[in-house]
């Protein structure tokens, strides 16, 4: 399950909610990671553009890799603009088994981070601007891998 939002993730709701819609799958572990825009830079907030058809992609590909596995994936990532101290994005795995959960939603994380089409920007005195230093290229993506 892929969700996007406008603004910042409602933390406390989506996770009840996925508990609930998982609570009788008979999975041992349930680990969520919830990230969170810091502040530094004397930014206000992050603003995201999503480009939703390779993102579907990429997060149908992390499905398939953990089905046989016995997990599930979800996730909900913000569009636009997110103020300090609120969250952006929220994957959680459910597994049978604890070890397996921790060991994908590592992996999960990170290859979010490198890997999908989702662009940053500062949000400093109500301006959006381009996070060009705190961004990575998208592997294969051309003209979709850089902003400016």
């Amino acid at each position: 399950m892929l969700e996007l939002h406008e603004g910042a993730l409602n933390v406390p709701e989506i996770l009840t909610r996925w508990y609930a819609q998982e609570s009788t799958s008979n999975y041992g572990a349930y680990i969520p990671f919830v990230g969170t825009v810091r502040a530094e830079d004397g930014i206000e907030g992050l603003s995201f553009d999503v480009y939703e058809p390779i993102l579907n992609s990429w997060f149908d590909a992390w499905v398939a890799k953990v089905a046989p596995l016995g997990a599930t994936l979800k996730m909900a990532h913000s569009q636009g603009d997110v103020l300090v101290h609120e969250s952006s994005y929220i994957a959680a795995v459910f597994s049978p088994k604890r070890r397996v959960a921790l060991e994908i939603i590592e992996q999960f994380v990170e290859d979010f981070k490198a890997s999908a089409p989702i662009w940053k920007y500062d949000l400093i005195n109500g301006e959006r601007i381009y996070a060009r230093e705190r961004s990575t290229a998208i592997a294969g993506a051309g003209i979709l891998g850089v902003k400016s």
